[in-house]
């Protein structure tokens, strides 16, 4: 670095033109009068005295009387430390600044794009913790290790963990079942055989995307939308979910039997109530017309929906694309209950219990 680059850091450090031209060309004499000094430099002698006064009080120089003022620079462990701090303040200003250019706040700005894939999966952490309903996750084997204390936090919460697994197709599936260490971090895990998008979406409203790392683009998605969320939700279940294989699945086979999903609850009740059964729910959620939360306690009366009903095997996810609706009798009366999106019915419900599923074959199976 010469002088002249010197003199401009200086000024850049907050010394003016005059004081760092006096203080480099201090550096180099290494003592000098006032007179001598400013012949060295482009310091005015009527002003030589006041620059020395206040490099002193920075702490820079330091004066003595010899005959006549001199200065001398004193040990630069002070300067350097001013320096070193102010250096620091720039970086850490410098990396504020492209987060937040990176990640604008969520609560002014209902989607963001961002740069890194790095500010999508520390966002996706942050929100699985809040996570209180639901979790719909894709990710890699890698990525799920390092999101499972997030997992765990939201399992705990009593959130419903949808994880769908991606791999490369030569991965053997073997290998994701023994020992992939999901309990307490995953109600139900699926293993897609291709690559595959990073996306969580949490309680219907919040998304986090991010295009597979084979893409030719490098972005990310966040989203603060219950609609737009409801989209992403579309493209989890048809291509990240339904026709995968399971191979995780700690869902008690037996009631009580929790539901986030209306549509999952429709396809596993009607064959009960086509046997007749008593099935028994509890349907927490929100009034419709008020917003108000609600819990319903009842008998599971009826499921309707648009499409048609399958006379063989699981209802397909098809024909639950539409309007579907489970009808509530309690003792209040009778409710009509849907799911995420819910505007015709009287509740849309945020979780779906099953507390008990008596069969009664003997009354038929017509309902």
């Amino acid at each position: 670095m010469n002088s002249g680059e010197l003199r401009s850091v200086l000024e850049e450090a907050g010394l003016s033109p005059y004081q760092a031209d006096a203080y480099s060309t201090l550096l180099r004499l290494g003592s000098a009068s006032a007179t001598e000094l400013a012949d060295a430099c482009t310091v005015p002698q009527a002003r030589i005295y006041d620059v020395l006064r206040d490099l002193e009080g920075k702490g820079y120089i330091e004066t003595f009387e010899q005959g006549s003022l001199r200065a001398r620079a004193r040990n630069p462990e002070v300067v350097l430390d001013d320096l070193r701090g102010r250096a620091e303040r720039l970086a850490t200003a410098a990396e504020e600044i492209e987060h937040r250019w990176e990640q604008p706040d969520l609560e002014a700005n209902r989607v963001s794009i961002v740069k890194r894939f790095e500010t999508v999966f520390d966002r996706a952490a942050s929100i699985i913790r809040d996570a209180q309903y639901e979790v719909q996750l894709s990710a890699t084997p890698e990525q799920f290790a390092e999101l499972r204390p997030a997992l765990e936090v939201a399992v705990a919460n009593g959130a419903i963990v949808n994880l769908s697994l991606h791999t490369d197709p030569e991965t053997p599936t073997r290998s994701l079942r023994d020992g992939a260490g999901y309990e307490d971090a995953a109600t139900e895990v699926r293993h897609r055989a291709l690559p595959a998008p990073f996306l969580a979406l949490v309680d219907r409203t919040l998304t986090c995307f991010a295009p597979h790392a084979r893409s030719l683009n490098s972005y990310g998605v966040l989203v603060d939308d219950y609609t737009l969320t409801y989209v992403f939700h579309w493209y989890f279940q048809t291509c990240l979910w339904e026709v995968w294989e399971p191979i995780h699945d700690a869902r008690p086979d037996e009631p009580p039997r929790r539901y986030t999903d209306i549509r999952r609850c429709v396809r596993e009740v009607e064959p009960l109530l086509d046997e007749a059964a008593t099935v028994r729910a509890r349907v927490e959620g929100f009034e419709t017309a008020s917003g108000r939360r609600v819990e319903l306690d009842g008998r599971i009366v009826d499921v309707v929906y648009a499409g048609a009903a399958s006379s063989e095997g699981e209802l397909p996810l098809s024909r639950l694309a539409g309007q579907v609706t489970i009808e509530l009798e309690t003792d209040d009366g009778p409710y009509s209950v849907g799911g995420w999106g819910a505007v015709l019915e009287d509740v849309e419900a945020t979780r779906i219990t099953i507390l008990s599923a008596e069969k009664n074959p003997e009354e038929g199976t017509e309902r």
